[in-house]
Formats: structure tokens, sequence, C-alpha cells
């Protein structure tokens, strides 16, 4: 598998979606790179929800490729995409309630096993204790740099919508990620909340150069966070640019922003 470097972390080439006779998606070009917050904007409807689903590997297009560092990875899975630094949250908040907020974190990290399989854990092996304790550690940091360090022992399930996108986007960051997809991750979030989201995304952007994909529908959040804009209307990108670019733009004025 050859690979095609062209500056991007992430890019979508030509892809289309159909549902039945419905097009979801026509020929969507999209590219992100390393330490850029880059937000996708549009009217319901628009193709946001679906775009991302292809992203992560959920759906596959029928037209069209996905680069993960200039190497076609459009058939892989959601899993083998996590595995290689892709993360992502939902619409919909996707937490195992029954489980501490900090276990909620340390789930993320468990993929990358724990040193010397079930003898190690049986044992209480050295090099499994060091391990348990360094990811223990990485949680906890995590959790502080998110604005919920004092809430590592309450259960996920309980958490106020706020708290809870909190704990989603800490459990998406525990395993250092390289691209990070952000479903509506303001939804329900009062103002310091948001303030505490866009401090979390612009340092995982300009100090671990992670490159980060939103979809909000709050544009005065993403007008301030993002440092390009990408509106989808019907399933085709209508315009992109800076924030200022975008606003200035008539046709998404008319069709999403309001004249």
């Amino acid at each position: 598998m050859s690979a095609e470097t062209d500056g991007y972390v992430l890019e979508a080439r030509g892809i289309s979606v159909r549902f039945g006779g419905v097009k979801a998606l026509t020929g969507v070009d999209l590219g992100i790179r390393a330490g850029e917050v880059c937000g996708l904007i549009g009217p319901n409807g628009a193709g946001k929800t679906t775009l991302f689903d292809v992203l992560s590997g959920i759906r596959r297009p029928d037209q069209g490729r996905m680069l993960l560092d200039g190497v076609d990875v459009t058939r892989r899975s959601p899993v083998w995409r996590a595995r290689h630094g892709m993360r992502r949250t939902f619409q919909r908040q996707q937490l195992f309630g029954q489980l501490s907020v900090a276990d909620n974190v340390l789930v993320a990290q468990e993929w990358r096993g724990g040193g010397g399989g079930l003898a190690a854990d049986l044992v209480a092996s050295p090099t499994r204790r060091r391990r348990e304790r360094e990811r223990r550690e990485r949680a906890a940091r995590v959790l502080a740099d998110c604005g919920i360090g004092a809430l590592g022992d309450a259960y996920a399930g309980g958490l106020p919508v706020g708290r809870a996108r909190m704990v989603e986007l800490a459990r998406a960051v525990a395993d250092p990620p390289r691209v990070l997809l952000l479903d509506e991750p303001a939804s329900g979030m009062s103002a310091p909340e948001r303030e505490q989201l866009a401090a979390v995304v612009r340092r995982l952007a300009g100090e671990e150069g992670c490159a980060v994909l939103l979809v909000e529908h709050n544009v005065a959040f993403v007008m301030d966070l993002c440092t390009r804009v990408v509106v989808l209307d019907l399933g085709t990108v209508l315009a992109e640019g800076t924030a200022a670019e975008v606003r200035a733009n008539a046709l998404v004025r008319e069709a999403y922003l309001g004249a």
C-alpha cells in the first residue's frame, strides 16, 4: 500500500454516500492537518454525521477514499483506525454508566494490554503493577485537564449532560490521539464547561499536534475556536475558509447563518 503525502493527517476524497435513492453525501473532499482545529457546520440533514461515520469507519462510502497519513484506509475497520490514533465522540452520550468516571477513562487504555497476560494479573507482577499505576496517573491527569478531576469516583451514569460530555472527551484523549472527531461536543454544556472544552481542544492541537474536526450547532463556539470552517449543505461542501470568510459568504448566510 503506497502512501500519498500531501500534508494532511486525515483526508476524504470524493466521498459519496446514498441511502436508497437519497444522496447523503456527494463528492465531498475534506482534509485536516496536524495541529489544526477544523469546524464542520451546516443545517440539519446536511450530511455531517454521515461524513463522521465514514471518517471513523462506521460506514463505508459508496464512492471515494479515506486516507490516513496519505495511506488508503477506506476498507479499514473502526477498531483499526482507533488503534492507529483516530478517536471519536458521538452526539448521543456513550458512557459506561455503571462504572466510575475514572474507570471510564481507564477503559480507553486497556487495549494496549497489561503486561504478562492473565498470569501476571494473578500474581500481581511488578510489570503489571507499574503499567496499572501509569494508566491511573494518566487518567488522573486527563480528568484534571478536563476540569473534572474531583469526579473520578463518581458514577458516570449520574452526571449532568455537560459533565458527561467532558468525561467522553477525557476518555477520547486518554490514549493520546492523532486525529480527534468530536460530534456536537458542546451540546448541553454551560458556558464555563464550553470554555474548558475549548481550552482542552486548543492544547491538544497546539501542544500535541492533534488534528481536530468537530461538528457543532453552536456557531459562535465554532467560529471562536476553529482555525478553519467547512460548511456542508445537502451533502456537498458549500464553502470553507476562516471564520471571517465563512461569515462573509453570501451562500452560507442564505443556507445556514441567516442573511
